[in-house]
């Protein structure tokens, strides 16, 4: 085998997993700086996860509003994840998907709310599906996060 052939059999696939981990996380970064700028624009909007509003009597509109994101790994962080699975422990990647998916779920029922012109949200709540188990565990995790909640603007 020439050297030629050996930097094509390992070098190229090694230089296509230092770029797809490179790319991934720089997305992923780019991602969580969006959602901290966003999050500080709507901060002045209260969220609540009680049933009942406090002092019904000044509410003068209550809608309900939601929020759905779809988000999905890179193949890289699937595979490393279905190898900490034979092993047990945490599985960080899984950890970063979720917590993205659901505080970007909250921020777009968020700023749906902030459009309407309510100053608070209640009663919210999410639901959680994984898309990668549709499709028989082939390719990158893949998870869909629903958030509603009730939206209130107060006289």
């Amino acid at each position: 085998m020439s050297t030629l052939d050996m930097i094509l059999s390992f070098g190229v696939p090694l230089l296509l997993i230092v770029l797809g981990i490179s790319v991934g996380g720089y997305v992923e970064r780019r991602h969580l700086r969006n959602l901290d700028r966003r999050e500080a624009a709507v901060g002045h909007i209260s969220i609540s996860n009680l049933k009942r509003v406090t002092d019904p009597t000044s509410v003068k509109q209550a809608t309900l509003v939601d929020g759905e994101v779809v988000i999905a790994t890179d193949y890289f962080k699937t595979f490393a994840t279905q190898i900490r699975n034979l092993v047990g422990g945490e599985m960080k990647a899984v950890r970063t998907l979720m917590l993205r998916a659901r505080r970007e779920a909250l921020l777009r029922m968020i700023e749906r709310a902030e459009a309407l012109g309510a100053q608070e949200v209640w009663n919210v709540r999410f639901s959680f599906s994984s898309i990668s188990q549709m499709r028989g565990k082939k390719g990158a995790m893949a998870v869909e996060i629903y958030a509603y909640g009730t939206a209130v603007v107060r006289k």
